[in-house]
């Protein structure tokens, strides 16, 4: 049986041998891990709408026949979009004045998400929040998942061509990608998402998820080039902006990703003439790939109706990627990152961003938004107040109402001195989440606190323990110790459950304590 003990660091730069140490800050702590046989846990602490109302109404009684469907429009939603600073491109001005004409059915609007990866990352969530505005505003939403796109691979934004996926990898990345999708936005019949928006009516247009891999895997070869391929031009293909710069490059380009962008004009087609869907939406670097399906759809139908809208990719304020961190990709998946992490990440945003993301990443309205904005610059402004917020309205819709509490609940549990309850549950949702090393029941048992604190990585020294305790900046489950000769005892072990052992005795099966650290430093100058 195994057990973790956390060590969580909460210092903005390495802590150095150099610095003193006073009680008002946090230092950084280096992950290892030591498998016994019964273990416990130690953490280190950290110190530190917008609505659109529309609907669809049927009008009709048992003596009348039925009417058209008429659309209640409140508010147009390309606008809002506009306002928030959510689109970048559209294919066509009438996509605006399609939104606001009442007499016209709702649009179907969808998103593509190729599964190379088994969950979405912040990079994909502005889709979803364009893709939820629409639904917001009384129109249908589909979500694509590339499952045969993925096996050519996008070369948008990429220098080199992505690795092959195999079969089985698309499968589980697939599954993955649709549950979460489902999770976040949801259908009529997902309660979370109903709780989550429950201010909002969406009507029938619930979320609907395809496969694109379902009309691609019979379609053949020559089949392709007759009914696609000979609409295509060469010269237009060629000026994409996603195949020039890859052809000006030293890799170049394979035909096969050079075919990427029929693949998913056939998309925009297939669901336009299959499926009524007439919008589709993308990052900016989709512009190429979303023109080919509307050109596409003119060129083979010979109808008008279909439209393209892209939206800004999530850059920070130095045009850098926002959704990268040290550790990777900041995953939409709660079993890939938990929500705590995923709040503590928003709540870590600049001030020069902060604004901006609470325009385009939550539906608060901009009213509200100004007011944050105008607070930040007062005097008096309590610092974080905007990220907090913009942390909770961001983790609220990816996570829903039970993964914030689960944020807000760690985060409150990792602050020193703090009076929430360090039960199993709450200790378990920390230790993914900080650097951790697990050890032996019985050598935690007993032992000098000092001696533990080295033992388990929290210092390099006893000499360092004694100092930060003198401070006053050492607690153990949240409580400060003020005796160096403090030893651990059975009342300062969390137990997670009780088992029954062989002759019919309930034996302890599992045991957690939190040693947390709260110090400061200042530097030599």
């Amino acid at each position: 049986m195994k057990g973790i003990l956390s060590l969580q660091r909460t210092a903005m730069a390495p802590f150095k041998a150099s610095t003193f140490i006073s009680s008002n800050t946090s230092v950084a702590l280096p992950l290892f891990h030591l498998n016994k046989i019964r273990p416990i846990h130690l953490s280190i602490a950290k110190s530190s709408s917008y609505c659109c109302s529309c609907s669809i109404r049927l009008t009709h009684s048992a003596s009348q026949p039925k009417q058209h469907q008429h659309r209640v429009v409140c508010r147009n939603v390309v606008e809002i979009l506009e306002e928030r600073g959510l689109v970048e491109s559209v294919t066509s001005d009438k996509l605006k004045s399609s939104c606001l004409d009442p007499t016209d059915s709702p649009l179907k609007v969808y998103c593509g998400f190729d599964p190379t990866a088994e969950s979405l990352h912040l990079g994909n969530l502005l889709g979803i929040i364009v893709l939820s505005w629409f639904r917001r505003c009384g129109h249908k939403a589909v979500a694509l998942i590339g499952g045969a796109t993925a096996r050519i691979g996008d070369p948008s934004g990429k220098s080199l061509e992505r690795p092959e996926l195999d079969a089985n990898t698309l499968e589980t990345n697939t599954l993955g990608i649709s549950n979460t999708l489902t999770r976040i936005l949801g259908g009529n019949d997902n309660n979370d998402s109903i709780n989550l928006n429950k201010n909002y009516n969406f009507g029938d247009s619930s979320l609907i998820v395809l496969n694109n891999y379902d009309w691609w895997k019979e379609f053949r070869l020559l089949d392709f080039l007759k009914q696609v391929g000979r609409f295509a031009r060469v010269g237009s293909m060629i000026t994409k902006e996603s195949v020039k710069k890859r052809l000006e490059s030293e890799q170049g380009m394979s035909y096969t990703e050079f075919t990427y962008q029929l693949l998913q004009g056939y998309d925009f087609l297939y669901l336009f003439q299959n499926k009524g869907v007439n919008v589709q939406i993308g990052g900016s670097d989709q512009w190429g790939n979303i023109t080919a399906g509307t050109e596409l759809i003119r060129k083979i139908l010979q109808v008008e109706g279909a439209y393209g809208l892209t939206f800004p990719l999530l850059l920070k304020s130095d045009g850098t990627k926002f959704g990268k961190s040290e550790d990777g990709a900041i995953w939409l998946s709660p079993s890939l990152l938990s929500p705590y992490k995923f709040y503590q990440y928003f709540f870590s945003v600049p001030d020069t961003d902060v604004v901006r993301f609470l325009k385009i990443l939550t539906f608060l309205d901009l009213e509200e938004i100004s007011k944050l904005e105008t607070e930040m610059m007062k005097p008096g402004y309590v610092p974080n107040t905007a990220q907090r917020r913009l942390a909770e309205e961001v983790t609220r819709f990816v996570h829903g109402e039970n993964g914030l509490k689960e944020a807000l609940k760690a985060t409150e549990a990792l602050k020193p001195g703090s009076e929430t309850k360090l039960d199993w549950e709450t200790i378990e949702g920390i230790a993914e989440d900080v650097p951790s090393c697990s050890l032996d029941y019985d050598k935690v048992l007993n032992i000098s606190l000092v001696d533990l604190s080295v033992s388990a990585g929290l210092f390099e020294s006893k000499s360092a323990v004694r100092r930060l305790l003198k401070q006053g900046g050492l607690y153990l489950n949240n409580n400060k110790v003020n005796s160096e000769d403090k030893r651990i005892e059975a009342d300062d072990i969390v137990e997670d459950f009780t088992e029954e052992g062989p002759h019919g005795h309930m034996h302890r099966a599992n045991y957690k304590v939190i040693l947390s650290k709260y110090v400061a430093k200042s530097f030599l100058t």
